[in-house]
């Protein structure tokens, strides 16, 4: 069945529990399907889900060059399994492949109204409470979960970083004695950044327990007590303005699509006349749905059509429950309706292809010490996770945007003619 469907020619090799194997014997990756279960997923729930519950569970693995192995499953778009092939899957697994098999431990099951206060801190608490460690093996020194700003593809990481951060700092022109938000802070890099290099009182909101406590330490061991305040809590809570800066960096696609137009009104009430807001997000590009994020995992058309493709998604279950992409324009409209005048807008797709990609190395890098610290499922899945998605940027699947508005003052912008961000 292997050959029927992949060929001889397939990039990489593929190799299953009864020992049939395709590709060829030099490729840089193989992708291992080690036992029945994997296939019984598949037949059970068709599609991203029961691929996803596959590797998750390690019934399924990839071995090798995970970004070959993803290249190759792009290549499945030729393929066209067709009722034959699902027909000797089904003999392969026999009667016990209809045994419905439970699902892995690692699998989100949030309860409730999507978006509600509580869903929202148990999606954020799923992705981000999963251990500080294990963050700090992947996105290293910086602890920067966001898109990296690289003068070259040969830069370090961290200096990628900080040039972002000062980015950022730049377009919303910061000053020593502003009072600056950093809504969906993270680890607290950002504020730290803008109060050492800016002079400015920075306040920082995040809904992750341990972002919030690792954060908090940070602030003390930088001396910044006196300019640095991280809390605890949903943006939503936040109502001690005007602040003369909002900074919003990989905080809207927590949002969801529908509250965007009430965060930006939030927002807008948050901000002293003049002041600035700048929305750095992760962006649906035209083609593809708003409302999921994309998984890495590429399934063939014909499967998509004919097993009854699942809404359900590797990101949705694994990865961002709740997570939604919108459009940039959508993003834009939803500013100016919340009464910001938008004034530059700046694409920074292929600099997040770079950054998850070091992660990515970073990972692979620390291996022991992140399932150590996570657990060996969870590193596979973020694994997976980020070369998959690095691949979307590189592919133009998705993009990532950096909005730049501000609350007009009586027609008056503050910004200068022609403004550089460099």
């Amino acid at each position: 069945m292997l050959r029927d469907v992949l060929g001889d020619d397939f990039p990489v090799a593929v190799c299953t529990w009864d020992g049939s194997r395709v590709g060829s014997p030099d490729a840089s990756a193989t992708i291992v399907v080690r036992s029945w279960q994997a296939a019984a997923r598949l037949l059970q729930a068709p599609g991203q889900l029961g691929l996803a519950r596959a590797y998750v569970a390690g019934d399924l693995d990839v071995e090798g060059d995970i970004f070959a192995a993803l290249a190759a499953g792009e290549a499945l778009e030729a393929a066209r399994p067709g009722v034959a092939q699902w027909a000797n899957l089904a003999r392969v697994v026999g009667l016990s492949g209809f045994r419905r098999l439970p699902a892995p431990a690692e699998e989100a099951r949030l309860h409730g109204r999507r978006h509600a206060r509580a869903r929202d801190r148990a999606a954020i608490s799923y992705h981000y409470d999963v251990s500080n460690d294990f963050y700090r093996v992947i996105l290293g020194p910086s602890m920067t979960y966001s898109c990296a700003l690289f003068a070259d593809p040969q830069v370090s990481l961290e200096v990628a970083q900080t040039a972002k951060h000062e980015l950022v700092c730049g377009k919303l022109g910061l000053e020593p004695g502003q009072r600056v938000l950093d809504v969906g802070c993270g680890w607290g890099t950002m504020v730290r950044h803008a109060a050492t290099n800016h002079g400015v009182e920075a306040v920082g909101v995040t809904l992750s327990a341990a972002q919030a406590e690792w954060a908090g330490k940070a602030v003390v061991e930088d001396d910044l007590a006196d300019l640095v305040t991280v809390r605890f809590g949903d943006y939503r809570d936040v109502a001690d303005g005007p602040f003369d800066a909002i900074s919003s960096v990989g905080m809207s696609e927590h949002v969801g699509a529908a509250q965007l137009p009430a965060y930006f009104k939030h927002l807008f009430g948050l901000l002293a006349p003049g002041g600035r807001l700048l929305n750095h997000a992760i962006s649906s590009l035209p083609g593809m749905r708003p409302a999921r994020w994309p998984t890495p995992i590429r399934i063939p058309v014909r499967l998509r059509r004919s097993a009854g493709f699942a809404r359900d998604s590797f990101i949705d279950r694994y990865v961002f429950p709740d997570g939604e992409l919108v459009e940039v324009g959508t993003v834009v409209s939803a500013m100016q309706e919340a009464g910001f005048e938008v004034r530059h807008v700046e694409s920074l797709r292929e600099h997040y292809g770079l950054t998850l990609r070091r992660w990515v190395a970073n990972l692979e890098a620390g291996w022991d010490e992140a399932v150590a610290a996570a657990g060996l499922n969870r590193a596979r899945t973020w694994r997976l996770y980020l070369a998959g998605s690095a691949r979307s940027f590189e592919t133009a699947r998705i993009g990532v945007h950096q909005v730049l508005a501000v609350k007009p003052d009586r027609g008056r912008s503050g910004l200068p003619l022609r403004p550089k961000f460099e």
